[in-house]
């Protein structure tokens, strides 16, 4: 696990995975997991500065160190930075399992066709999440208006990140995701994995998928069938 992504949503990560561990073996069985949690000051840093190069040679260290450590699996917990799975996929010998990839599977057995894509400004401004989801599913992304762009990205950095879930923001999210609805989209992508701490399946009146849970599962799936 390269975690600290926020580290908020890496113990959710981890309590996730030895759950559905837990479940899937019974008795005292656990996940057994190697976590390399960086620093997010040093990562909001270069995502503010845009620079992704420094970025790509911060994830692919993050990524041959857990390979050193004798990883059989990477998983990135965070949506933004799998900006930086190509990277990893060219510098590591062992799989990753790409979040979106695994949305994107969860989408298509559900039947759905068209869905909003919530999460930071680099998620749902930047091709490399909604493409994967066209390109290999066939299904159509939604992202809000700029101003709502700017909404959602700044209740991740400001409040989520830091462990705050205010129902004020909870409002601004619903009213984004009542409009997109409206335009026809079927569900809605909590693309950030911080976003489930805001945002539940009761609260809307369309399905969501939380990337944090599919995220979690698959790479429990994936760990036990290797």
């Amino acid at each position: 696990m390269i975690g600290g992504l926020s580290w908020e949503s890496t113990q959710i990560y981890y309590q996730i995975l030895n759950t559905k561990v837990k479940e899937t073996l019974g008795g005292f069985h656990s996940a057994k997991c190697i976590v390399e949690s960086v620093d997010f000051a040093e990562i909001e840093k270069l995502q503010r500065a845009d620079d992704w190069v420094a970025l790509d040679n911060y994830m692919v260290e993050a990524a041959q160190n857990l390979q050193n450590a004798k990883a059989d699996l990477i998983i990135i917990c965070a949506n933004t930075m799998h900006l930086c799975s190509d990277a990893i996929v060219e510098n590591v010998d062992i799989p990753l399992l790409h979040i979106a990839r695994e949305t994107g599977k969860a989408i298509k057995a559900s039947g759905l066709e068209k869905v909003l894509l919530l999460g930071t400004k680099f998620t749902m401004e930047k091709d490399f999440y909604k493409a994967m989801l066209a390109d290999e599913f066939g299904i159509e992304v939604l992202v809000p208006n700029e101003q709502d762009i700017n909404s959602v990205h700044n209740v991740i950095y400001k409040e989520l990140v830091h462990g705050r879930v205010l129902p004020e923001s909870k409002a601004i999210y619903l009213d984004i995701i009542a409009k997109a609805a409206a335009q026809g989209a079927q569900g809605v992508i909590l693309g950030c994995t911080e976003i489930p701490m805001l945002i539940k399946a009761h609260d809307v009146d369309i399905p969501i998928f939380d990337t944090t849970k599919i995220h979690s599962e698959a790479a429990v799936d994936f760990a036990l069938k290797v």
